[in-house]
């Protein structure tokens, strides 16, 4: 009955990949990711990414938001970026494959940008999810309270942070943890995020002193 479940269930995702519009646009684009569209949105209406820039983008792979980053910021920008899977080189981009949440990936990645000037530190990370909207929300949240933290690290003084966040428990709290420690909150959900999902993209604009 299980096994039963999982392939309707797989069947259906599948579908819904095949049929989405942005799945079809990116390949038309030569984007390597429909997330393309979510950063591209975000940028258009919020003006984030400026030439000269250096950005982390933490879930980086396949690269979706990586490609488009460079044009936004640039020759004389960097781009920075980790994923515990493999990604095909880009041209300006640095990156490490390796897992966030493990202490070798995560002093990498520091020992990478020590000493840049960190402009923005983005993620687009999620859990594989199991099914279980506890179990899940809990290890969504853990993700980008750690990357949270390594912006806390990293930013540069007045420095920005993006991230996907899923609504659930622990959101609010979140959110007013970002309030304390940024000047400006905004939350989007792009046109690009399929409805049925929690997500949201939470920018943190000006990085507080102290």
């Amino acid at each position: 009955m299980a096994k039963s479940k999982h392939t309707k269930s797989s069947k259906s995702w599948l579908d819904e990949h095949h049929n989405d519009p942005y799945v079809a646009r990116s390949k038309i684009d030569g984007y390597r990711s429909r997330a393309s569209y979510k950063l591209i949105e975000l940028q258009q209406k919020d003006k984030l990414f400026k030439p000269g820039m250096s950005v982390v983008d933490l879930g980086a792979a396949p690269g979706g938001w990586s490609q488009i980053l460079t044009g936004f910021v640039g020759q004389n920008g960097q781009v920075f970026a980790l994923d515990i899977l493999e990604m095909d080189p880009l041209s300006g981009v640095h990156f490490i494959q390796g897992d966030f949440t493990e202490d070798g990936p995560y002093e990498a990645l520091l020992d990478m940008t020590s000493g840049k000037q960190i402009d923005w530190v983005i993620s687009d990370m999620a859990p594989n999810m199991s099914g279980n909207k506890t179990t899940d929300q809990a290890r969504a949240m853990h993700l980008v309270e750690l990357a949270f933290d390594f912006a806390e690290q990293v930013l540069t003084k007045k420095g920005n942070f993006l991230a996907k966040v899923f609504q659930g428990e622990g959101f609010d709290a979140f959110i007013q943890n970002l309030r304390q420690r940024y000047q400006k909150i905004i939350i989007r959900k792009p046109e690009a995020s399929r409805a049925r999902s929690s997500e949201v993209y939470v920018i943190a604009f000006c990085k507080k002193d102290g």
